[in-house]
């Protein structure tokens, strides 16, 4: 081993582009990588766009970057074996071309995999999927079960060389490969730590078809063949096999299972009852989700049939998320909320209740689990709300503190199962004790227990202030508000005082009267200089522009907003009828507002820029004979 490397990094390559911007933020990223401490490997599958030149180019000016050239098989585990044959690193790290490397990441990892001892670190990952759940907290010996590691299991780990070595780790030529190699490990290894303060890798999307129906049922049964070498019959080893159970063969029944041709159900059904009898026993249900009890049932009997219809009975069904309350604590934002499962139809979920025992109600048209199945007592327990930001850029996510209770409300026919609680929204220490960065956080909603699911908070009807405040440390602008679908979002250092306004225009007010057009946009927070001059630009649809000088009044920080008010002429000369989209000039820039003006016979109305406009004049006319002549 070359003395004092570090890390070797291990990236399989196949035709990545040339002009690919996620592929040149991969390589920038680790071309910042310490020559002297890391070496890069690209393990080239027969690109024939270009990359391979590129890369072949790349490492005969860097020292530590090296290229293998290998036949087109369009599968990265090729790639990774044969990076992991030739690394000389005293660990490795695994990732693929269009995912980005945090600057400083892998220093970090590799002082906390030294420090801790660690065959294999499960570092933080930021991408679009779920925040996982691994990653709630530090942790120097994690556990598989407790500390929900098969929740990660993607490559983009740091194992140490020589336990890679040891266990003759290696990807499969199979679906599947990158859970089955990571299963091995976590089972292999003394040590696995969990480093969740500091994102490591930015995701992408592999890009990866999904596995033919034989090929993931072999993968599969490839997962389970590892399981049972490498565990003693009891609780862990059904809880694993459970796992893999419900998120690779029963996640195939689901909704989207309606949506397969006949045929093709058919093929899929009788490869996952195959081997749901050969590998997954009866036994594993009680470790399995109510809903995936029924989902299993159903598919060890052959009824097809019930499949379908439980599948049809659970499209739509999701999580309601409901806003109660909005405020400011001092310096931290305070949301109240409440989180229930309801009914594609928008009610909520009944459950059947007999003193303090609860049953989940299947479908009539699936009513033949056993009700010892279908009693979720014990999950009913353990259901809780947790709430967890994401940026809407990086992808990265922290979940946020939340205090809050289960309430089971009595209903006719049974109960009502719904989580409430406050989160709290500290932008100094949200990630993990340090200061969120810059950009608009998501905030999202997800519940465990009896059915898991996730969602959005989104605006309710009633109003809600769009004040901003200045937190403490550093001592930057926060402003809560909402996209254009209103789902609640919380901007930290909007860029601009004007952009701060933009954030949460959609709450604009508009009048006509006396011949004008005032109009009124909150503004979150309002320096104490009382900040730059402004001016309103309205364009209308087809050309015409009118300006309007605009006086900014201020609010009280945390409490209620200030406003941004205008007065427009109407009519000739001014604002005529039509549709306007307004911008706000400050500092010599154009900024847009997030909403419409429609003005017409002596009224003005804001319209939402997602809302399309009802038709006027000759098209409402037009609009109305064909309803009248039954044209529609």
């Amino acid at each position: 081993m070359r003395q004092g490397l570090k890390v070797s990094v291990a990236v399989p390559v196949g035709n990545a582009g040339p002009a690919s911007d996620s592929f040149d933020a991969c390589v920038r990223s680790l071309l910042e990588l310490p020559p002297d401490e890391y070496e890069v490997i690209f393990a080239d599958d027969g690109s024939t766009d270009g990359t391979r030149k590129r890369l072949d180019a790349l490492a005969a000016t860097r020292s530590n970057v090296r290229v293998l050239h290998l036949d087109r098989t369009g599968d990265p585990a090729r790639g990774r074996n044969a990076a992991l044959s030739v690394a000389l690193g005293e660990f490795v790290f695994l990732m693929n071309a269009h995912d980005r490397l945090e600057p400083g990441a892998l220093q970090r990892l590799f002082e906390r995999a030294k420090e801790t001892e660690a065959d294999v670190l499960v570092g933080r990952l930021s991408g679009d999927g779920p925040v996982a759940a691994a990653f709630t907290r530090d942790r120097d010996r994690a556990d598989l079960l407790r500390d929900r590691l098969l929740t990660a299991v993607t490559a983009h780990k740091l194992f140490r060389r020589e336990f890679i070595e040891t266990h003759q780790l290696r990807f499969a030529d199979r679906a599947l490969s990158e859970q089955a190699f990571v299963l091995r490990a976590y089972l292999s290894a003394k040590v696995i730590a969990v480093a969740a303060g500091h994102v490591v890798c930015h995701v992408a999307p592999s890009g990866e078809p999904e596995p033919g129906d034989w090929d993931l049922v072999a993968g599969l049964s490839a997962i389970m063949d590892i399981v049972e070498a490498q565990t003693e019959p009891g609780v862990q080893r059904d809880r694993i096999a459970a796992h893999f159970f419900r998120s690779v063969a029963l996640r195939r029944l689901g909704p989207p299972f309606l949506g397969l041709p006949a045929e093709r159900q058919e093929l899929l059904y009788g490869h996952l009852k195959a081997i749901t009898a050969a590998r997954f026993p009866q036994t594993l249900d009680t470790h399995l989700p109510v809903h995936l009890r029924a989902r299993a049932a159903l598919l060890r009997t052959g009824d097809t049939k019930g499949i379908v219809d439980l599948a049809t009975a659970a499209q739509g069904t999701r999580l309601d998320a409901e806003l109660g309350d909005l405020r400011w604590e001092g310096h931290v934002l305070s949301l109240t909320l409440t989180a229930e499962l309801v009914a594609a139809d928008g009610t909520p979920m009944v459950f059947a209740a007999d003193g303090d025992r609860v049953w989940w109600v299947p479908p009539s048209r699936v009513d033949r689990l056993d009700p010892a199945l279908r009693e979720i007592t014990d999950a009913a327990e353990e259901v809780r709300m947790e709430v967890y930001v994401r940026h809407s850029e990086t992808g990265e996510m922290h979940f946020l503190p939340v205090t809050g209770e289960l309430r089971r409300l009595p209903v006719e026919g049974g109960v009502r199962l719904r989580a409430s609680g406050d989160a709290r929204f500290d932008v100094g220490t949200a990630a993990f004790g340090r200061p969120l960065d810059p950009g608009v956080w998501e905030v999202h909603v997800r519940m465990r227990g009896v059915n898991p699911a996730r969602t959005r908070v989104m605006r309710p009807d009633k109003g809600f202030t769009s004040a901003g405040m200045m937190a403490e440390y550093p001592r930057r602008l926060v402003v809560p508000c909402w996209s254009d679908k209103g789902e609640l979002s919380v901007c930290v250092e909007p860029r601009s005082f004007a952009e701060s306004i933009a954030l949460v225009s959609q709450a604009a007010t508009v009048s006509a009267h006396d011949g004008a057009v005032f109009m009124s946009v909150p503004v979150p927070y309002v320096p104490p200089n009382g900040g730059p001059s402004a001016e309103l630009v309205l364009r209308r649809v087809g050309g015409k522009t009118v300006v309007a000088p605009a006086l900014i009044e201020p609010g009280e920080p945390g409490r209620f907003a200030g406003q941004l008010i205008a007065k427009l002429p109407s009519g000739r000369g001014g604002l005529t009828r039509g549709v306007w989209r307004p911008k706000l000039r400050m500092d010599g820039s154009l900024v847009d507002l997030r909403f419409a003006v429609e003005t017409q016979r002596g009224r003005a109305v804001v319209r939402s820029l997602e809302t399309p406009r009802p038709p006027t004049g000759w098209k409402r006319m037009v609009a109305s004979l064909k309803r009248r002549y039954g044209m529609l």
